[in-house]
């Protein structure tokens, strides 16, 4: 086995070693009657907020109180959440240095009464078991806990974003204490929420949730996230394409910048196998520019190998299956907008629902 071949098969086995750490919420017991508040910011989410409420009526776990925060939508948001017979509040016209999520939970929480509060992005879908296994692990593990839900597809394009999900996923730590917040689902007490400052704290973040994590650790406070396979499912840009590739350029670049170097260099020489899988077989059929042997039946196996890895590790993270027999298309994808990304990294400033944000 040549050199390359070697150094391959390590970047192969790296994969499975980033996802061995992932685990789901863990089973506790829940502690008498918790008192929980949930609270959930939505802008234009009347389509969302009918897959969402209708689950949480549900709930073996029955909330104090369910306020949907309408961040001056313009569609039916919250004409949908009223007739659903919970909460709706709207916070006062959205002030400069404040991005529209935080500052509609900061109003949120302000309005709610609970002693648990549980922050709900309106795309999630929650389990009937979610709220109940969320709140008892909370107890257990105290501090912030949150889930990164599983991915649900509906239309050909979603498909798309397995990279970012993947890759979202493999670049950091996971489980008790990790120090890494995913944002669609958190739980906290009023308590420590209010000892970190709260979303006032983070108040201009696009992605909040991080910053929120490192508030919690600055405290002294434990930190824990989760996947939620089976227990709490999203379906992420269902408006199309175009929000989908704005959407993952509004996070990725700034998320990316703050991830642990160690875990961004485990991950890169992942992905630099995986690119070189998703050239050599087509290089190989079509005579294109290659290193190393361009023989069609050792780069075959290189693809097959990558292709059988993606199956089975996005199992548990999002309805992609086929796509990723055909990974080249996603990974050119990732690519086209993680530059995208950095573009809007360095010009300063994305649009997202009519409005514009920082990225630094």
């Amino acid at each position: 086995m040549d050199l390359v071949a070697i150094s391959l098969l390590v970047r192969w086995l790296l994969g499975w070693a980033l996802w061995l750490r992932h685990s789901r919420l863990p089973l506790c017991r829940l502690q008498g009657q918790p008192r929980m508040s949930v609270l959930i910011p939505s802008r234009n989410e009347e389509c969302t907020l009918p897959n969402l409420l209708p689950a949480l009526a549900g709930q073996s776990l029955h909330p104090l109180e369910v306020i949907v925060i309408d961040d001056h939508s313009t569609d039916r948001t919250a004409g949908v959440a009223a007739d659903a017979g919970v909460t709706v509040i709207q916070p006062p016209p959205l002030p400069q240095g404040w991005c529209g999520k935080t500052w509609a939970l900061h109003h949120g929480v302000r309005a709610s009464q609970g002693d648990i509060l549980v922050f709900l992005d309106a795309d999630t879908e929650p389990g009937p078991e979610f709220l109940e296994r969320l709140v008892a692990a909370h107890q257990e593990l105290g501090g912030l806990v949150s889930v990164q839900p599983f991915h649900r597809t509906e239309k050909p394009y979603e498909l798309l974003s397995v990279m970012f999900n993947l890759v979202g996923l493999m670049a950091v730590p996971m489980g008790a204490g990790c120090g890494v917040a995913f944002g669609p689902a958190m739980a906290t007490t009023r308590v420590d929420y209010d000892r970190v400052g709260g979303h006032a704290a983070v108040a201009g973040k696009v992605v909040e949730d991080w910053f929120m994590g490192h508030l919690y650790e600055q405290a002294g406070l434990p930190v824990s996230a989760y996947i939620g396979d089976g227990l709490i499912a999203y379906r992420m840009y269902p408006g199309g394409l175009h929000d989908m590739v704005v959407g993952f350029a509004k996070n990725f670049a700034t998320a990316a910048g703050e991830v642990r170097w160690f875990w961004m260099l485990a991950v890169l020489l992942w992905l630099s196998g995986l690119f070189w899988a998703a050239w050599c077989l087509p290089a190989s059929l079509l005579g294109w520019p290659l290193v190393g042997d361009s023989s069609l039946l050792p780069n075959l196996i290189l693809y097959g190998a990558f292709a059988l890895q993606l199956l089975v590790l996005t199992r548990r993270v999002g309805d992609f299956g086929w796509i990723c027999l055909v990974f080249p298309i996603p990974v050119l994808f990732f690519l086209v907008v993680f530059v995208l990304a950095i573009l809007n990294l360095e010009r300063g400033t994305i649009e997202w629902k009519g409005r514009r944000f920082p990225t630094r």
